[in-house]
């Protein structure tokens, strides 16, 4: 069975740190890109991260420049999101997708396969 599976999320307070994992299993990561998405209640989902499966480049929305890191461990089948300087706009159901190109799109729709979401709280 073909699938992603993230874990990490859980409550934090206002300017802590939370590390998601996406890991896949059913098939190899290698050869897609990694897209971190997430959807606030009542928000559209959105575009948080992405990173390339050809040299491992990376793309971040403007909103978690500087305090996301994506980063991607092949030997493992699992694709990070470092999370520092949490703030509570930054609440939401987190997922991951992966789409089996070279560079990373961020479009929802090219996305293959997507995983359930964990749940982000940044609160105090």
């Amino acid at each position: 069975q073909l699938q992603l599976v993230e874990s990490g999320g859980g409550l934090v307070q206002p300017g802590g740190s939370l590390r998601l994992s996406c890991a896949a299993s059913g098939f190899t990561l290698d050869y897609y890109a990694i897209g971190w998405f997430r959807q606030a209640p009542g928000k559209e989902r959105e575009g948080v991260s992405c990173i390339s499966s050809s040299d491992g480049s990376t793309y971040y929305a403007d909103s978690v420049k500087g305090r996301f890191t994506i980063s991607r461990d092949n030997a493992k089948n699992t694709v990070y999101l470092q999370m520092n300087s949490l703030k509570p706009e930054d609440t939401a159901v987190y997922y991951c997708a992966a789409e089996e190109k070279p560079i990373a799109t961020m479009r929802p729709d090219g996305m293959d396969y997507w995983g359930k979401g964990t749940l982000v709280t940044v609160s105090s």
